[in-house]
């Protein structure tokens, strides 16, 4: 026989605890004369079963239940379903912490993934605060999404595009198209997001311009000079190492603004805000982006796309936000397939170059996969080239 305090010790319980079992009915104990209650082993034994059903999620009053009438199914299942979902989300817990202990790498992608979509100011924040400069922080946003290989995986991204005029699609007639739309003469262009120059060359070559190139990979204007010289061109074409988002120039500094398929990267709405003051009045921005041609559909083509572009719109979308951030369309044009073909197959050629060298390389991966959508688009999705006015 026990006491109430000598059986809250052996059952490892509180004395509290055991005066609320005894009133709600899950355990009995005998008084004896001089009004002390007293415990038996059989007791023990019953706290240790309501302790079990406890541990699988069973309430106080589920445990009752149970004692006096067995188990019931339906509680029981639901006990379970919840139980399940629990023991999922603590192992998202586990792979996420294990990730950024470098130990997952596909679940620290997803990580930066998902905060990408859901809180891009936060994630941004959060990169500077581990010291990440402004280049590295795009660059892990939008390509390598691993703390700890981003370095390898943007030392393969420099090698494979080494040498290639484009890093997305895009076509000399579709830009020169574009600039036939402009309706000056313009005297200062800036190409944002230039990358290896196929763009800045075109614009020097067809106006008399002074043409500025920037964008944040050094190895891709270094390439731009060598076009520039061999082209007789250098005179015409100043190179500038800088960001998009901090674009080192005053406000009215062009008549011309030029981003083709860069504009994505701090965000199409961003890019149309930010950029606009560096436009004189009246003055024009060419700008292409990715847009969805028809309604989405529930595949794998759209699973990539939110992945890799969640802002993805449609042409609408994109003409109201032109509207909305002070610009006036002049016209719009879709890209075809020439367009996919100048960035997608030279860059193939690359990868079937590299890749036996390069084993293993998730950048090799992230782009053979790219591939495999881009050549399935059968015309669900483009590149949408537009030609804006500043308006007053």
């Amino acid at each position: 026989m026990y006491k109430i305090s000598e059986l809250a010790s052996r059952a490892g319980l509180s004395r509290s605890t055991l005066l609320y079992y005894e009133k709600l009915g899950l355990l009995r104990g005998q008084r004896s004369a001089n009004g002390y209650r007293y415990y038996t082993d059989t007791d023990l034994q019953q706290l240790f079963l309501i302790r079990q059903l406890q541990a699988g999620g069973l309430s106080l009053k589920e445990c009752l239940n149970c004692l006096n009438s067995g188990p019931d199914p339906a509680i029981l299942r639901q006990r379970l379903k919840i139980l399940d979902q629990e023991i999922a989300d603590k192992q998202q817990a586990r792979q996420l912490l294990s990730s950024l202990l470098g130990e997952d790498d596909n679940t620290l992608r997803g990580f930066h993934i998902n905060l990408e979509q859901r809180a891009p100011i936060a994630h941004e924040q959060w990169l500077q605060a581990q010291g990440f400069n402004q280049t590295d922080r795009l660059q892990l946003r939008w390509l390598s999404r691993n703390l700890h290989q981003h370095s390898d995986y943007m030392n393969d991204f420099k090698r494979i595009f080494e040498g290639l005029d484009r890093h997305g699609p895009g076509s000399e007639q579709d830009s020169l198209w574009a600039l036939s739309q402009v309706g000056n003469s313009p005297e200062s262009i800036l190409d944002i997001g230039c990358g290896t120059g196929a763009s800045s060359l075109l614009l020097a070559e067809q106006t008399s311009a002074r043409v500025t190139a920037l964008d944040n990979l050094q190895e891709s204007l270094d390439c731009l000079k060598q076009k520039a010289e061999k082209n007789k061109l250098s005179h015409r074409i100043q190179t500038c190492n800088a960001n998009m988002t901090d674009i080192p120039f005053a406000p009215a500094s062009f008549d011309l603004l030029w981003s083709e398929g860069s504009a994505y990267i701090m965000g199409f709405a961003h890019a149309l805000s930010q950029w606009r003051p560096l436009l004189k009045d009246h003055g024009f921005l060419v700008v292409s982006d990715l847009v969805w041609t028809g309604k989405q559909q529930d595949d794998d083509i759209a699973d990539f796309w939110r992945m890799g572009y969640p802002d993805m719109q449609t042409a609408g979308e994109r003409f109201d936000q032109c509207r909305h951030h002070g610009y006036e369309l002049v016209a719009s044009r879709m890209q075809g397939k020439d367009a996919w073909d100048n960035y997608v197959r030279p860059l193939e050629q690359r990868l079937n170059q590299l890749e036996p060298e390069m084993s293993g390389s998730q950048t090799i991966k992230d782009l053979r996969k790219e591939i495999g959508i881009l050549d399935r688009f059968k015309g669900r999705f483009t590149y949408m080239i537009m030609v804006l006015q500043k308006k007053s």
